[in-house]
């Protein structure tokens, strides 16, 4: 009688995803989570892995521009939407857009592993809301946790990039999200 115990493996699945514009085919379990395949498969180390239960929002990214957990959301649901992660920041030329530049000169960053889940939530909200006041920003970034900042330097630099945008749209504009407001 054989008592080798018997191996399964999970099944597997093809899915389709687009991520900072750019379309990736993974294989992958069904179980997996967004956050991990976008960290070990594609290799886009830049969103962070906190708690891994949505509290914290380190792993913020943006599916179809609303901020969502990656940690919460299975790959598998990932596909069909449009998946921006911290990497799709930078300014083309591989430089720090303004968003990235007003956290640097705020100073709204200390050890840095919250950051992109930030930058993120911040994007996508200054996106939906570019006349944000001080305190639905203050609002809105409360979502995310920070141990190191006391959030008042976040604020400021959402602010200060918010109103540097208002400011170079005098007339109606197209945002970084492509959105016009």
């Amino acid at each position: 009688m054989n008592t080798d115990p018997v191996v399964t493996h999970p099944p597997l699945q093809l899915i389709a995803l687009d991520v900072n514009g750019e379309p990736y085919e993974v294989i992958t379990e069904p179980r997996r989570t967004l956050v991990d395949v976008l960290r070990h498969d594609l290799r886009l180390t830049g969103t962070h892995v906190g708690c891994e239960h949505g509290i914290c929002g380190a792993c913020t990214v943006l599916v179809d521009d609303q901020p969502v957990r990656a940690c919460l959301m299975f790959a598998a649901q990932a596909e069909g939407v449009r998946i921006r992660t911290v990497e799709s920041l930078s300014d083309g030329d591989g430089g720090l857009n303004d968003l990235q530049r007003a956290f640097s000169e705020h100073h709204a960053l200390q050890c840095g592993f919250c950051t992109p889940g930030f930058l993120m939530l911040a994007d996508g909200f200054l996106a939906e809301r570019p006349e944000a006041t001080k305190e639905e920003i203050r609002e809105v970034v409360a979502s995310n946790l920070c141990r190191c900042t006391g959030y008042q330097t976040i604020v400021e630099a959402i602010d200060a990039c918010a109103t540097a945008r208002r400011g170079a749209c005098a007339t109606p504009c197209d945002t970084p999200a492509g959105k016009e407001h």
